[in-house]
């Protein structure tokens, strides 16, 4: 199997995948375990979200079938089909970033930044990513029946999976108590995972400057959420240059982060979270603000594009890479 690894720093990737049904399936057999290992599931959950984001930009294995195969894995502890990463992220995000016809524009109901806009963005989001995905099966199914029978298998493998699962722990401890594991076992993990991730995306955007040739992104450069979120953290670097392997991001981000705006470069996630959500409510100085031209404020004789998901293209999800 490594052998098989186009980048040897996915041994850990492949370290942590096979901890997730180790850590899920161990509730089966110890449900009693379930306050202690619940937390790890969601973790594990969340790293699939952020491995299935990485593995959509730069696929983990030389071979085609493995990078199918492992984008069905994912979905089954990420709490969705991983093919959504492409109309999505790479051909909708990556192209507007955080701009009109972006789905995941911060802005969208509200320009100011607090915890009840941030906590409620996964949900809005989720709502206008429909489109684009939408979008993107029907053109599948027109133009690339491969692709589109790709699709359909992601979403029987992932709801036939979890349907299974869930038999297995209604057999094991009846059908309250199986369905009780089996929601803190995924349930719980995955809704967990597709809110963080959303969450992630809308703290790493708001009030930054997507006109700009660096500040148009939020960075976290802390040693141990990079560690744990497989340096997800260097969102600026990633989006320009988002077919680059992750272990090669830090470097990348060394690059420019000297041109980035001081504000946009913090440390620690969770001290940006307290001053943000926390204290800012009370002491306002400590929020943030807007960092250079807002998103919705475009330069004089730029055109907007927002002609939404007329571009998406069927492409191979075995060798995608972000088109932007």
């Amino acid at each position: 199997m490594a052998g098989m690894l186009r980048y040897a720093a996915d041994r850990r990737t492949m370290l942590w995948c096979l901890a997730m049904p180790v850590v899920a399936l161990s509730m089966y057999v110890a449900p009693g375990w379930i306050p202690y290992l619940c937390p790890l599931a969601c973790y594990l959950a969340l790293s699939a979200g952020v491995i299935a984001h990485n593995h959509n930009h730069c696929p983990t294995f030389r071979n085609r079938k493995l990078n199918e195969a492992m984008g069905m894995w994912l979905s089954l502890f990420y709490g969705y089909p991983t093919f959504v990463w492409i109309p999505t992220h790479n051909l909708n995000h990556h192209k507007f970033v955080n701009k009109a016809g972006d789905a995941t524009i911060t802005w969208r109901y509200s320009k100011k930044h607090n915890f009840l806009v941030a906590f409620l963005f996964p949900f809005v989001s989720t709502y206008w990513q429909q489109e684009p995905t939408k979008a993107f099966i029907d053109k599948a199914r027109e133009r690339n029946r491969p692709l589109y029978r790709q699709i359909l298998t992601q979403y029987a493998v992932w709801g036939g999976t979890h349907a299974a699962l869930l038999g297995l722990a209604m057999a094991m401890h009846g059908v309250a108590g199986g369905a009780r594991i089996w929601a803190f076992a995924f349930l719980v993990p995955a809704l967990f995972s597709l809110w963080t991730i959303m969450f992630f995306n809308y703290i790493q955007h708001v009030h930054t400057d997507p006109w700009s040739e660096h500040d148009h992104s939020r960075s976290f450069t802390g040693r141990l959420i990079n560690f744990f979120l497989f340096n997800n953290g260097l969102h600026a670097v990633h989006h320009e240059t988002p077919g680059l392997h992750w272990s090669l991001l830090p470097q990348a981000h060394a690059k420019i982060e000297a041109a980035m705006d001081p504000a946009l470069k913090p440390v620690s996630f969770f001290a940006w979270c307290f001053r943000s959500y926390v204290v800012a409510p009370f002491l306002p100085r400590f929020g943030t603000a807007q960092v250079g031209r807002a998103p919705y404020e475009p330069p004089a004789g730029v055109a907007l594009d927002v002609r939404f998901g007329d571009d998406l293209q069927a492409v191979d999800s075995g060798v995608n890479v972000a088109r932007v």
